[in-house]
């Protein structure tokens, strides 16, 4: 039988209580015999729920299981790094993978963190509460974090991945908002105000900026695609988007005056258009991006940002009755549901499907019916006056102000009726007669 106590260290205040008292974060320490071998050891766990569960396991076991690696934060950050740069994932989603770690290890440094597995439920809250991101952002970091962790998990870095138990911050969407064909037609005049007000060194990127507000608009493509576009990727008036996995590519079809102001628009390099295809594309996309605010504060376009252009793209073909499934490959999206979840409400089959619905559910509605058949007959009725009936006369003698009935038979119920004897009536007539 196993014994769990804490060993108290030298500062412990509960020093003097002995092994009985538990309720601080001294080491949990193991006493007993487990296999007929005597065993004293420290669980190296400092949560009593923890020790319970990790001695439970060995008595059923009647062995002792094995113990996380002692692994640094550091190295198993160190390791995670190089596998997902291996598996050749996105240079943002590295990026932000190394936001993380940093993140992570000041942490650790500031809380004496030294190994990985100190990580337990607590502490992980504790570090998502330093985090300052919107509730998007905070919940795609914990995806991330949650990765991590399972990674380390199947290494027996840590017992358990305490990230799961995190719950993810409710996040509201917001609705989809593209540009109105009136802040289009802004936006191209103050690309030529644009190019006025440019320095010298700056005109040849003033003249660039017109071909890639307009590429923006009629492809659909992300900002960094957009600004990675090369010469090859178009034929004639058709532009290649991306192959899909069955192998087959998928092109769009450009208007004859975007082509036009393409072939006009000076390369920076035989390939590139808007880029030298040297050094970090997330840079130079940071440049477009600073330029194009200065084009929407010039057309006086406030929240403008270089995405409502590809939202502006999706919504006007929705508009234009083309099936959400098309727009979804036009887009590039993984499935269908993505592109419903942010563009559902602009589907104009849809909408004409709804509309139509509710009217056929109206017009059997018994309410609706009811009412509509009284305002019909007060609209059909010729006389537009309202009759009225007065009452002055209706009441008893001697100013009494109840109202006479005159057949209480017909309205009054046979309960309520006045009791009358059977052989009353007949006394009566017998009198008369007499």
């Amino acid at each position: 039988m196993l014994t769990i106590y804490r060993r108290h260290r030298k500062s412990c205040k509960q020093r003097a209580k002995g092994r009985k008292y538990r309720h601080c974060q001294c080491p949990i320490w193991v006493d007993g015999t487990l296999g007929g071998t005597e065993l004293r050891e420290s669980l190296k766990v400092r949560d009593w729920q923890r020790a319970q569960e990790l001695v439970r396991e060995w008595e059923i076991e009647n062995r002792r299981t094995s113990q996380p690696t002692r692994k640094s934060t550091h190295e198993a950050w160190k390791e995670f790094l190089a596998d997902i740069e291996a598996r050749k994932l996105n240079d943002s989603t590295v990026r932000k993978y190394k936001l993380l770690k940093r993140q992570m290890e000041d942490f650790a440094q500031l809380c004496g963190l030294h190994v990985l597995a100190d990580f337990d439920l607590s502490k992980v809250s504790q570090f998502r509460s330093k985090w300052k991101d919107g509730p998007r952002s905070s919940a795609k970091k914990l995806e991330r974090l949650r990765a991590f962790f399972r990674f380390a998990l199947k290494r027996k870095w840590v017992p358990e991945n305490p990230a799961l138990d995190l719950k993810a911050p409710k996040i509201t969407l917001c609705p989809t908002l593209p540009f109105s064909r009136e802040e289009v037609v802004r936006i191209l005049a103050a690309v030529d105000q644009y190019k006025e007000e440019m320095p010298s060194h700056g005109i040849e990127n003033g003249r660039r900026i017109r071909g890639l507000v307009l590429l923006l608009r009629y492809s659909g493509m992300r900002i960094g695609d957009a600004v990675n576009f090369s010469t090859d990727r178009l034929e004639s008036n058709r532009l290649f988007l991306y192959t899909q996995k069955t192998g087959v590519p998928v092109n769009t079809i450009l208007p004859e005056f975007v082509v036009s102001a393409l072939k006009a628009t000076p390369k920076v390099t035989e390939k590139f258009f808007f880029w030298s295809g040297r050094g970090k594309l997330e840079s130079i996309v940071r440049s477009w991006q600073t330029r194009l605010r200065k084009v929407f504060k010039l057309a006086n376009v406030p929240n403008g940002h270089a995405h409502r252009f590809r939202d502006t793209f999706a919504v006007e073909l929705l508009l234009a009755g083309v099936p959400m499934e098309r727009v979804s490959i036009l887009l590039g999206h993984q499935s269908v549901r993505i592109t419903e979840k942010h563009y559902a409400p602009w589907v104009r089959s849809r909408q004409e499907q709804l509309e139509a619905d509710l009217a056929s559910a109206w017009s059997r509605d018994p309410l609706v019916l009811l009412h509509g058949g009284v305002h019909q007959r007060y609209t059909e009725s010729s006389d537009s006056t309202t009759r009225s009936f007065s009452i002055g006369k209706s009441g008893a003698r001697g100013g009494s102000r109840t109202h006479m009935r005159k057949n209480p038979r017909r309205i009054l119920s046979p309960q309520r009726l006045p009791f009358r004897h059977p052989g009353a009536g007949h006394s009566n007539l017998a009198n008369t007669k007499g």
